[in-house]
């Protein structure tokens, strides 16, 4: 059965593996988690688990479809048997009619074990800030690859991409959001939808986050506004409408 994410950039997920743990500040109040402690009622986050019973479901799903892979893990966690991998990689190999979208904040595992790019294979790096980037954008550009992409989600300061992105096919970012989420400045999402343009990347603009700033000039002080100061009212910040026209655009690779 296939499961409809709400996810504006993917169509579904598929988790063959679900627990995690954390890595880095952009895994401080993650949402798969806060799942996990809503619906799991005999085990803990942190208890990573392989769903051999899943492995076929992309076979069974007949509609063609984007398919974020472990949306509840991170297919390269350190837990996870690399012959399990594999066999991962081995379904989303034959079920041709979909592309799949991996996402890991682990991508020095993701290089050793990804020898050959596959067509319908998109493979990326969660970054939240100039440091996570610079870690992890390099080994995701090692890594085989028909799609290479980022995601700068949750981006909790200004990144800048420009010495890697002609390798980079496509970028997502958006703000933190939910309960304790911290602050995103409008200026650092503008900052890589202009990188991106500029050098012809596809850029996803998927929210601008629960606590959206602008800092702007008030007599002579720099001041932020924050929220429903900026005309944002919707929760996650993910209502387009409400966003200054700048950073109004969702692309996706050719």
């Amino acid at each position: 059965m296939s499961v409809k994410s709400d996810i504006e950039w993917t169509d579904a997920t598929w988790n063959p593996v679900t627990g995690c743990t954390k890595v880095s500040a952009g895994c401080a109040n993650c949402y798969a988690e806060t799942l996990a402690k809503r619906f799991w009622k005999d085990r803990k986050f942190t208890d990573v688990q392989i769903r051999p019973e899943r492995l076929d479901d992309p076979l069974n799903w007949m509609k063609p479809r984007r398919i974020f892979v472990n949306s509840m893990s991170d297919l390269f966690h350190e837990k996870i048997p690399t012959e399990y991998i594999y066999d991962i990689i081995g379904r989303m190999t034959l079920a041709k009619h979909h592309t799949f979208q991996v996402l890991t904040k682990r991508p020095e595992r993701m290089a050793k074990i990804v020898q050959h790019d596959h067509p319908n294979i998109w493979w990326g790096v969660s970054v939240e800030d100039q440091a996570s980037a610079d870690k992890r954008i390099p080994k995701l550009i090692m890594t085989p690859a028909v799609v290479r992409f980022i995601s700068c989600e949750p981006l909790l300061e200004h990144i800048n991409l420009e010495r890697w992105q002609p390798a980079i096919d496509w970028c997502i970012v958006g703000g933190e959001t939910g309960p304790g989420a911290r602050a995103t400045s409008l200026d650092w999402i503008e900052s890589i939808v202009h990188q991106c343009q500029t050098n012809g990347i596809p850029v996803f603009v998927k929210q601008v986050g629960s606590r959206p700033q602008f800092k702007f000039e008030n007599g002579g002080k720099i001041q932020e506004a924050h929220g429903k100061y900026l005309g944002i009212k919707n929760y996650k910040g993910s209502d387009m409408s409400e966003w200054p026209e700048s950073i109004r655009v969702r692309e996706f690779p050719k």
